[in-house]
């Protein structure tokens, strides 16, 4: 079987300094964003999940780590997270996961996808807010126009 090459994204816990970033670059290519607060490289693995144990292997105690993610979601439609946790949070997870007759693994992503759905619920309710806040002083129409003239804008671009 050949191996395929895994797009990572690696959030740091601070910026970079250019010699850290420079020697971090030496060891694997790296990709980063303006303040150097986000990595991205890719890695040759069989899966996604066996790139993100290799890419922590490599760099994890070179860099002020804190998620490893996939950049594109998996066969289940899933992005892969690698999170390094203190061994007071992993014995602390483990014994929440014990409780809860679960695996740590699957307390934690469950946790996840139940903060997950918490802030969409929050954001559709703010947004809800700020909506019925606008349309207490404008029409439906106008509102609608407002919204459209807003995302057709471009950054940059003169007022029309």
């Amino acid at each position: 079987m050949t191996m395929a090459h895994h797009a990572l994204g690696i959030a740091l816990t601070r910026s970079l300094t250019a010699t850290e970033l420079h020697h971090a670059a030496r060891t694997m290519p790296l990709a980063a964003n303006h303040d150097a607060t986000r990595l991205m490289t890719v890695v040759r693995a069989k899966t996604p999940g066996k790139a993100l144990t290799r890419l922590r292997r490599r760099i994890g105690t070179r860099l002020p780590i804190d998620v490893i993610t996939t950049h594109y979601p998996d066969r289940s439609g899933k992005i892969l997270l690698s999170v390094a946790f203190p061994s007071a949070a992993h014995t602390a997870i483990a014994a929440a996961a014990d409780r809860a007759a679960r695996t740590p693994q699957r307390f934690v992503e469950l946790a996840l996808y139940r903060a997950l759905a918490q802030h969409a619920s929050d954001e559709a309710d703010r947004l809800d807010r700020a909506v019925q806040q606008l349309l207490a002083h404008t029409t439906p129409a106008h509102l609608v126009a407002a919204v459209g003239h807003a995302l057709t804008r471009t950054s940059g671009a003169a007022p029309c």
